[in-house]
C-alpha cells in the first residue's frame, strides 16, 4: 500500500458513519491538512488555492495527480473501495460540478493544458476559506446541474476517451488502446496501476470539417406550392447563392444555385405567375456559406426569405420560424457546436436526435401553423456531413463494431470508427468550438 493508498484510506475513515459533509468545509480541511499531492494553499490569506487536473491518457499521469476526486468521491459516498468499479471520469466531473455551484468559489484560471504542471486555480470570492457554516448553504449532490454544467460536462468527458497512434495493420489513421491499456484508462486500478505508452491523440479527423479549405456538400432541394421541381447536391468553393435566373450577377460570391422556371412543372398559370414573380424579386439571391462552425446566410434582392432549422421531410411549422434573412447583412442560421453537442447527449441516450436542415420560405411570410406546400417557393438545404454525422450516430450499437462514415467534404474519405472512437471525436471537435 503506498502513501496516496493510506491518506485516501484515512480520509476514508474521517467520514465513515457520518453524514455527506458539505464539500468546502471538507475541501478546506484537506487544504490545511496539506497533504494530497497538488492540492494547496497559495496565498496566507487561504483565499486561492491550486487543484491539479492532469489529463488522464498523459504518459506521466499517477495515481496522486488524481487523489483529490477519489478522496472527494469516497467523502461524499459516491465511491467504496472494494464494492464500486472505480471511475475517475466522473469521480473528476462530480468534483468540478460541485465546485461550480458555490457561489462564494470561482475559477480563477485554468491552467489545465499546461504540458509541465496541469492544474486549475481557484479562489473565495469572500473574504477567504471563513466560516463555511454560514456562506456554504448550497447543495452539493450530483443531480442535475446548470446549463453550464452540462455543457462544461461534455467538454471534460474527452479528458477518458480511449483513442491511440495506429497500429500497423487497419484503417488508416485510426486505432485502439490494447486491452491492458483500455482497462486502466477506463476503470482504473488505483492501487495499482499499469503504465500504457504512447497515449497520444491521433489527429483528430472530424476536425477537417471546421478546416476553411474544405468545402461542405449540399443537397439543395426547392418545392413550388409543395411539388418538389428541383434536388441537386453539388460542393459550393465559397458557398451557394439561391437565384430566379441564370443572368444573374456573376461578379458576387457563391456558386448560383438557378431555381427552375415554374412553366415546367405547374400548370395553374395563377401560381406560376406568382412563383416567376418571387423568383424575379431574388436578384442576386439568397446566399448561403460556412464560416468556421458556422453556417450564415445573407439576402442580396428584394424578395424576403425567413429560416428555420426543421426535420429533412417537413419544418416544423408549428415552432415557427428561426429568423428571417437579414438583407445585405450577415446572419448566422447554423452552428456546428451545439449540433455536436446534442449529437453526443443523443448517442448516450438523453435527448432526441439533433436536427440540421435548413428550410426557406422565399417572398412570403413563415407558414406558421399551416401547411408548408400551400407556400410558393420553399427551399431545403441539408449540408450532407451533418447527416453523415448522425447516421453514424444511430447505427453506432455496440461500442466494440465499427462502423463507416463519409464526412462528404472536399477531401473526405471514409472512415471506419466504433462507437467509443466516433464519441471520442466528438467530444474533442466540442473542445474546438466556442458557443
Amino acid at each position: 500500500m503506498n502513501d496516496t493508498t493510506r491518506k485516501l484510506r484515512s480520509f476514508r475513515g474521517l467520514t465513515m458513519g457520518t453524514q455527506k459533509p458539505r464539500i468546502l468545509p471538507w475541501l478546506v480541511s484537506q487544504l490545511d491538512l496539506g497533504q494530497l499531492e497538488g492540492v494547496a494553499w497559495l496565498d496566507e490569506s487561504r483565499k486561492r488555492f491550486r487543484i491539479p487536473w492532469k489529463h488522464g491518457l498523459r504518459q506521466d499521469a499517477q495515481q496522486e495527480d488524481f487523489g483529490i476526486f477519489q478522496a472527494w468521491a469516497e467523502a461524499s459516498g459516491a465511491y467504496t473501495p472494494g464494492k464500486d468499479k472505480p471511475d475517475l471520469p466522473t469521480w473528476k466531473r462530480n468534483f468540478r460540478s460541485a465546485l461550480n455551484r458555490k457561489e462564494v468559489l470561482r475559477l480563477a484560471e485554468d491552467r489545465s493544458k499546461d504540458p509541465h504542471d496541469p492544474h486549475k486555480i481557484y479562489e473565495f470570492v469572500s473574504t477567504g476559506a471563513g466560516d463555511f457554516s454560514q456562506v456554504d448553504t448550497s447543495p452539493d449532490t450530483s443531480g442535475g446541474g446548470s446549463t453550464s454544467d452540462t455543457q462544461e460536462d461534455i467538454l471534460e468527458l474527452l479528458n477518458d476517451m480511449i483513442l491511440a497512434p495506429v497500429p500497423d495493420t487497419g484503417p488508416p489513421g485510426l486505432g485502439v488502446v490494447p486491452e491492458h491499456c483500455s482497462q486502466l484508462l477506463l476503470s482504473p486500478n488505483l492501487e495499482n496501476p499499469m503504465p500504457c505508452p504512447n497515449l497520444a491523440p491521433p489527429e483528430n479527423p472530424l476536425k477537417r470539417l471546421l478546416v476553411p479549405e474544405e468545402q461542405w456538400e449540399y443537397e439543395v432541394t426547392a418545392f413550388y406550392r409543395g411539388r418538389q421541381v428541383f434536388q441537386k447536391t453539388i460542393f459550393c468553393p465559397g458557398g451557394l447563392r439561391l437565384v430566379g435566373s441564370e443572368a444573374g450577377d456573376r461578379t458576387l460570391s457563391g456558386q448560383p444555385i438557378t431555381l427552375p422556371d415554374p412553366g415546367v412543372s405547374l400548370t395553374d398559370r395563377g401560381v406560376m405567375g406568382y412563383v416567376k414573380r418571387v423568383l424575379s424579386c431574388l436578384g442576386g439571391g439568397l446566399a448561403l456559406w460556412r464560416s468556421g462552425q458556422r453556417l450564415w446566410a445573407r439576402r442580396l434582392g428584394h424578395c424576403h426569405a425567413y429560416w428555420a432549422v426543421g426535420e429533412e421531410l417537413f419544418p416544423d411549422n408549428g415552432h415557427g420560424h428561426d429568423g428571417e434573412v437579414p438583407k445585405d447583412n450577415d446572419g448566422v442560421v447554423f452552428d456546428l457546436g451545439p449540433f455536436v453537442a446534442d449529437l453526443i447527449s443523443f448517442m448516450e441516450g438523453s435527448r432526441r436526435s439533433p436536427r440540421y436542415t435548413l428550410w426557406f420560405c422565399i417572398g412570403e411570410s413563415w407558414p406558421q401553423d399551416k401547411p408548408w406546400v400551400k407556400r410558393l417557393v420553399m427551399v431545403k438545404v441539408v449540408p450532407t456531413c451533418l447527416r453523415a454525422l448522425l447516421d453514424m450516430a444511430r447505427s453506432g450499437g455496440a461500442s466494440s463494431l465499427e462502423n463507416t462514415v463519409d464526412l462528404h467534404i472536399s477531401n473526405s474519405h471514409p472512415l471506419s470508427l466504433t462507437s467509443d472512437q466516433y464519441k471520442a471525436y466528438l467530444q474533442d471537435l466540442v473542445e474546438d468550438m466556442d458557443f
